[in-house]
């Protein structure tokens, strides 16, 4: 048996190494990309390469160090470190030499490569995590440090991954704006010198900023062609991404927590671990990587990544704080006359010493405010069985505002800092979730509503304030620590929630997209990428988050706000996981009858929009119109939805090529989602662009295109592709 044991820990540690000029080389390989690392002469760990695959073992002596795998401060390099460190003794350098490596097979297709790098004077230990994910082409990366000095050191920079690259042109794309102008692209060159993309919100950490960026090597992202690189960084708080052109015109690329005010003592013998940092490259533009993103994210990553998503109904928009037990129970027949899945009861049911009435009292009082539902939330679960639809509720578990029993019984597990007046955000405070206490009382949150209802079937958790007045009473002379461990403690209640509660399915909501990162995701089945639901805005915002999310983790909903055709509206949502937020009783029978249709039709293509995948076709950035295909993977079917926004008056309008069909294969296309012909609405056309009943061949489509936009502002249009038999 033990020789046994001792063979298979053998081969592991031989998997993926290779030699190359008699030194040691660690090769990370999925289907269609290499990251290939080499020990120096100096016993010191290079990147050598990360690109296409390279398939010869042979070739990698002609590759060229690019830079070390982890970049210390205090030694020769003269940029941005990686790790940065105060001994004991006052020391700041660092000198990190390879020691060894171990390759592992976590599951299929899934491979763990762990490097061991030691500095030869001091015990301070890195150990650089990489996960391939193969048939995904997607590589996650992070670090641990741990040191054996008698006294404890400050970490000053520790970064979750450094890359190296080597091109002739750099082009970032970055992913700004704010509360309701989320994820808008901006395409830069990168030249010599640092581009900083980061957040200092602590909490709600993605309101200016989204966790992610593009890289695109030799010219600008283009989506079909030309090499990319993605990345994004696991981690629901302060983030920086660092991108320095060097006087070669060589680019690294830094990612991790922002260190901003965040030195962090680490004591003798404790690890200190990195968020994970997920990337992909891509030979094949944009679309290739967005894909790669989105099937890593459904079969690795997400809470729940292979099952259905719920329709819904929410009360928001339609009530906001002003709704009594009859009026909810009424809106529930709207949900009941819709089709969907579930009604979801949003902000304004909590507070009785404060009811909640605005955003200025009651957060943080979590029983049931008697005046407005005098039987409780158990009376609205039962309504929802007796109606056969589900029923879910809003939380805002993190917060509290001054005006509530929770922060006149418990300042102190409040963020606010002594001395000062302090200052609100949206009429509200964070609670320090680095204090263990707050943990279980926000766990409780959760767990009381669940235990007194057992019916609840959906949370809605939010989070609508960055951190401020920036001091932690739990901490005291640690303050430093706050905005790590407060993060922390929001994993460690998220991962209580989850273990106790498996198959309980909740929205990430943070203000809009205040909150869209990997991490956070393995917790909740989507999340609410903007409060600006105009279809517009929304057709760019989700155009944006497209790039890095598969489409069922994009809640969207169908609202009143910016009053465009009923039609445009529902079809932008159903891009994404559909919803509704908007009074149906306030509808005509014509638009009730066809909002009943499309969320039976959207359920029908849930399998193909949810889980097939995506083709952005036209960019609203680039033209008045805007489409996007979903191609199942048997390249049987696929829908596609083209919008036209606002063209202009006699523009030339192009046909549009499809793309994600099977050449060989011969399609039928039938137009759907159609608003029947009534007051105020369009007709129908019975053969639009007379492309309806027709056959057409996959190489055709693709090739030749067909003519699916128009000249008409604010006009939409879904197409069902289907395999003709």
């Amino acid at each position: 048996m033990n020789k046994y044991l001792y063979l298979i820990i053998s081969l592991l540690i031989v998997a993926g190494t290779a030699k190359a000029d008699d030194k040691t080389v660690i090769t990370l390989t999925t289907d269609n990309i290499s990251l290939i690392y080499r020990v120096g002469d100096n016993g010191r760990l290079y990147q050598t390469y990360l690109g296409r695959k390279l398939s010869h073992p042979a070739d990698y002596v002609n590759l060229q160090n690019q830079g070390e795998a982890y970049i210390t401060h205090g030694m020769e390099d003269y940029f941005e470190p990686a790790i940065r460190v105060l001994h004991s003794d006052g020391n700041p350098s660092l000198l990190l030499k390879y020691v060894s490596h171990t390759t592992e097979q976590r599951q299929p297709d899934v491979n763990e490569t762990v490097v061991i790098l030691k500095d030869d004077k001091y015990p301070v230990e890195v150990k650089l995590h990489f996960t391939a994910y193969v048939k995904t082409d997607v590589i996650t990366q992070y670090a641990e440090i741990t040191h054996r000095e008698k006294q404890p050191i400050t970490l000053y920079n520790y970064a979750s991954s450094l890359l190296h690259l080597s091109a002739s042109q750099y082009y970032l794309t970055e992913f700004a704006g704010d509360w309701a102008h989320e994820a808008n692209m901006t395409e830069t060159p990168l030249v010599y010198g640092k581009k900083l993309l980061d957040t200092k919100l602590g909490s709600r950490a993605a309101m200016f900023c989204s966790p992610f960026f593009i890289v695109a090597l030799d010219g600008k992202a283009q989506e079909n062609v030309g090499d990319v690189i993605f990345g994004t960084i696991g981690w629901t708080g302060n983030y920086r991404f660092t991108f320095e052109v060097d006087q070669y015109n060589r680019l690294r690329i830094l990612s991790g927590i922002n260190p901003y005010a965040s030195e962090y003592t680490l004591a003798s013998g404790e690890t200190f671990r990195t968020p994970d940092f997920y990337f992909t490259y891509s030979a094949e533009g944009k679309g290739r990587a967005s894909r790669n993103f989105q099937s890593w994210a459904r079969r690795y990553q997400l809470k729940d990544g292979d099952k259905p998503r719920l329709t819904l109904l929410n009360n928001w928009e339609a009530t906001y704080f002003d709704f009594n037990e009859d009026k909810l129970i009424t809106i529930m027949d709207e949900a009941v006359k819709l089709g969907v899945d579930m009604f979801l009861l949003d902000d304004g049911w909590f507070g009785n010493k404060y009811p909640r009435s605005s955003d200025r009292q009651g957060l943080g009082d979590w029983e049931v405010t008697k005046d407005k539902l005098p039987n409780g939330v158990g009376k609205l679960v039962e309504e929802a069985q007796k109606r056969n639809i589900k029923f879910g509720i809003w939380i805002e578990p993190e917060m509290v505002n001054p005006k509530s029993e929770l922060y006149e019984k418990h300042k102190d597990w409040v963020i606010t800092l002594p001395n000062r007046d302090e200052y609100y955000f949206r009429n509200q405070l964070v609670l320090d979730m680095s204090n263990p206490k707050v943990q279980d009382y926000v766990f409780g949150i959760v767990d009381n509503l669940m235990t007194k209802y057992p019916g609840l079937a959906y949370f809605k958790w939010d989070c609508n304030s960055p951190i401020t007045n920036i001091y932690s009473p739990y901490l005291k002379d640690r303050q430093s620590h706050l905005y790590i461990d407060h993060v922390r403690g929001i994993y460690k209640v998220l991962q209580r929630v989850k273990q106790k509660y498996p198959d309980l399915p909740m929205m990430l909501c943070s203000g809009g997209g205040g909150r869209s990162d990997y991490e956070a995701l393995k917790y909740f089945t989507e999340f609410w990428a903007s409060d600006n639901t105009d279809p517009v805005e929304r057709i760019f915002i989700q155009w944006g988050f497209s790039h890095f999310f598969p489409s069922k983790t994009l809640a969207a909903h169908v609202t009143s706000w910016g009053k465009q055709p009923l039609k445009f509206r529902v079809d932008v949502a159903m891009m994404g996981k559909l919803g509704f937020d908007i009074r149906i009783n306030e509808m005509s029978e014509t638009e009730q009858q066809f909002c009943h249709d499309a969320v039976a039709t959207y359920k029908r293509l849930a399998p193909v929009i949810s889980e097939g995948d995506q083709y952005r076709l036209q960019s609203p950035y680039e033209s008045d119109h805007a489409a996007i295909l979903y191609a199942d993977p048997s390249r049987s079917s696929a829908v596609l939805f083209a919008f036209d926004i606002h063209p202009r008056y006699r523009e030339n309008i192009s046909r549009l090529r499809l793309a994600g069909l099977d050449p060989d294969k011969t399609y039928r296309l039938e137009e759907i989602n159609r608003m029947p012909a009534g007051e105020n609405r369009r007709p129908m056309r019975p053969n639009p662009n007379g492309i309806e009943g027709k056959t057409y061949t996959g190489e055709y489509l693709m090739n030749v295109g067909i003519d699916v936009f128009s000249a008409t502002h604010l006009n939409s249009r879904v197409i069902e592709i289907k395999e003709a038999k």
